[in-house]
């Protein structure tokens, strides 16, 4: 490829991605808008991804309780929240983000209220903002109320395994705490707990563990658009899924309750996958292919030859291997976005990463998303093939339960 050809592809390539910002910020509602706000102070306030997803899906859940007491386009909730169909949507919008988003991230006070005044600078300033404004702080309250005693701030005791005077890696695992938190969904963290992982002797082990150690190592030999879907989803903060709701949110003709619900629906299914996830990953307590390929020797499986300085491409996260945590949550939005959809036609779907730099990726249906999110923890070299289909599967059925919550009553 010449110089030249280089250059104008990728020209084509950045009017291509332009034109996709400008025509999503174009067709943006007071949902969209405040979900790209919200996700921003969130990741910013630095919060941990497990965090990270509780808290947007307080806000999306009191939006969308917000939006739906005044359009009434759904069943009321538990919250019966009494609106004016008069009062305005937007301004309900803006103090249920405020409130909640003040109240889970106060360190980001500041870039809430910003945010805030330039919203309702937007808005008339009559009875219909004042109404909007109530039922939105109503919303925020109950929500809040509803979550607070869900076992996130519970102090984690996680207990090294060690013997006296033995020394042991010091890094505490993350969130060891969070199998115990209140789900939105399941009626346990344990409901949809699978079986275990491989047997180490099995042929599924060996196959696992050869395909992660040719295409997960440091100096593996991937290929150049391999290696771009690992540093894509090494992306683990929850705007990466927001993205590609949004794809669907901001199609043309959307109401703007149905994106509320969209987005409590989805969020809400993360977040129990994440709980439910965090339940298989401590209960089982499965080595990462870091841990195991430097030990292959010890497997029993004659198929596993040991590499003894093998490194993953990215840093392993902190907690056991398996389920696949990224794959889990893409089972549950992509099967949320697919109940959405339906029969409609499928807008383009696109999101960026942080993570690679602000690249943006788009796929032409939810699948090829879900597969990827799998196939770049293998490459990343932090997962294996069997992890990344049962956490998917996982993600899938919890997703059913926010499916049947909030869609069957679909008009």
């Amino acid at each position: 490829m010449t110089q030249d050809v280089r250059k104008n592809r990728l020209l084509v390539l950045a009017v291509v991605v332009i034109s996709i910002l400008v025509s999503s910020a174009a067709r943006a509602d007071a949902v969209t808008h405040w979900n790209r706000v919200a996700g921003d102070i969130i990741v910013d306030s630095g919060l941990g991804p497990l965090p990270a997803d509780r808290a947007l899906a307080i806000v999306q859940t009191a939006v969308y309780e917000a939006t739906n007491a005044i359009t009434q386009q759904y069943p009321a909730s538990d919250l019966k929240l009494k609106g004016k169909p008069e009062a305005s949507v937007e301004a309900a919008i803006a103090a249920a983000n405020r409130a909640t988003l003040t109240a889970l991230v106060p360190v980001q006070r500041t870039a809430i209220d910003t945010a805030y005044r330039q919203a309702l600078a937007a808005i008339p300033d009559d009875i219909a903002r004042s109404d909007g404004l109530a039922i939105g702080e109503k919303a925020a309250a109950g929500i809040l109320s509803q979550r607070a005693q869900d076992g996130a701030d519970a102090g984690e005791s996680y207990r090294p395994h060690t013997s006296p005077g033995l020394y042991v890696p010091t890094v505490i695992p993350e969130a060891p705490h969070w199998l115990q938190i209140r789900p939105w969904l399941m009626d346990n963290p344990a409901q949809f707990r699978p079986g275990p992982p491989p047997q180490l002797e099995s042929e599924l082990w060996a196959r696992d563990y050869n395909e992660v150690k040719a295409l997960g190592g440091k100096h593996s030999q991937r290929t150049a658009a391999q290696t771009e879907i690992a540093r894509f989803w090494e992306e683990v903060m929850p705007p990466i899924y927001h993205g590609v709701i949004r794809s669907v949110a901001e199609a043309p003709g959307r109401e703007i309750t149905r994106n509320a619900r969209l987005f409590a629906a989805a969020t809400q299914a993360s977040t129990d996958a994440l709980i439910a996830v965090f339940d298989a990953k401590y209960h089982y307590g499965f080595w990462r292919p870091v841990t195991a390929i430097r030990n292959g020797d010890v497997d029993g499986n004659n198929a596993t030859e040991r590499d003894p300085s093998w490194l993953p491409f990215i840093d392993t996260p902190m907690h056991p291997e398996y389920p696949c945590a990224h794959c889990i949550v893409a089972g549950a939005v992509g099967t949320v976005l697919k109940a959405e959809i339906g029969a409609d036609p499928i807008p383009p779907l696109a999101t960026t990463s942080r993570a690679a730099g602000g690249v943006m990726r788009s796929w032409k249906n939810i699948d090829e998303i879900i597969q990827e999110v799998a196939n770049a923890r293998i490459y990343d070299g932090v997962h294996y093939r069997n992890s990344g289909e049962v956490g998917t599967a996982m993600g899938r059925r919890i997703a059913e339960l926010a499916v049947m919550k909030y869609f069957r009553t679909d008009q």
